[in-house]
């Protein structure tokens, strides 16, 4: 991989705030305050627990949520605020989202080929209904399925053709940037190989970045070349592959580590387990800041708890 400064910059999101009041005194903090780059053709994992603020990351980089505050930028403009209608045909084309249930993200009313034509359609891509029948056809063979699938509806189809069909309707327009939202936390573990390894065909074939939005530790290893850790809304830690997974720093990120199973019994039995609760860590999130700790490597906490972990790794 060419280092992070001779790589063009697709997205940038700095200080990414999305809140959501739910009463006078009350409000959550979806996501708080959170930074990070993804450089074209890059695969850049989000994990974390469920609740951290992963999927909302995503639906609010995409602008299905209108950001509370910070700034996203995109293929070099500005679409956090209010985006002039180039912009917003802009972002509408370059980037996709592929959504965690693919039987309620389809609509059941429609066949395959129309709910995969969406985009074109909506953009009018293309010169003919010949142009666009092929179109259709040359992107479902790339994502593993067959013509014949084309006139059927969802229901007709098994969890993994149907999240197939869900890749196709972004493949389609030729994004430069595709958000997979736990695109295969709903698919049978089997299922779910399968979907990665298409997803990172594509990456490869394609050039196209992706943010693969997930809580499967070990798949995000397999395909990601960048990882960001969320806890409560937070962006713990953030690193290459290797940094995250063999020099991890914040306790969060260990003890995520740390509940990895290990096909080997004999490791698996004495696999030590590394508990983490925020609320007696001693640890304020809001207080801390993001400590270089290599080129790639960054962690948030005060000096104080950095240089805690740093001791305690040592």
């Amino acid at each position: 991989m060419q280092a992070n400064d001779q790589r063009e910059v697709l997205l940038k999101v700095e200080n990414l705030k999305q809140y959501f009041p739910i009463s006078r005194s009350y409000t959550v903090k979806a996501v708080d305050d959170i930074s990070f780059t993804i450089h074209r053709g890059e695969i850049y994992g989000l994990v974390g627990e469920s609740g951290s603020g992963k999927s909302t990351t995503g639906r609010s980089i995409i602008r299905l949520y209108d950001p509370t505050d910070g700034k996203i930028t995109f293929c070099g403009q500005d679409i956090s605020g209010k985006m002039p209608r180039d912009t917003v045909r802009m972002l509408r084309t370059k980037m996709h989202m592929i959504f965690q249930d693919p039987m309620a993200s389809l609509n059941p009313r429609e066949k395959v080929m129309d709910i995969i034509a969406e985009g074109i359609d909506i953009h009018q891509m293309y010169s003919s209904q010949e142009e666009r029948r092929e179109m259709v056809y040359a992107i479902l063979k790339k994502v593993g399925l067959s013509k014949e699938h084309a006139n059927r509806y969802p229901h007709q189809l098994s969890g993994g053709q149907r999240q197939r069909v869900g890749i196709a309707r972004a493949l389609i327009m030729k994004p430069d940037l595709i958000i997979a939202d736990e695109a295969i936390s709903a698919l049978d573990v089997s299922i779910q190989a399968q979907v990665v390894n298409l997803l990172k065909s594509i990456q490869v074939e394609t050039g196209c970045a992706i943010l693969f939005i997930a809580h499967d530790l070990s798949m995000v290893r397999y395909i990601s070349d960048t990882i960001g850790v969320l806890h409560l809304g937070h962006l713990v830690e953030s690193g290459t592959t290797a940094d995250v997974f063999e020099h991890a720093v914040h306790p969060y990120t260990r003890s995520l580590l740390s509940a990895i199973p290990r096909p080997n019994p004999l490791l698996e039995k004495d696999r030590p387990i590394m508990t983490y609760d925020y609320k007696t860590s001693g640890l304020d999130y809001s207080q801390g800041t993001y400590h270089d700790i290599t080129d790639t490597h960054k962690v948030l906490g005060t000096d104080a708890d950095v240089q805690r972990w740093l001791k305690e790794l040592a």
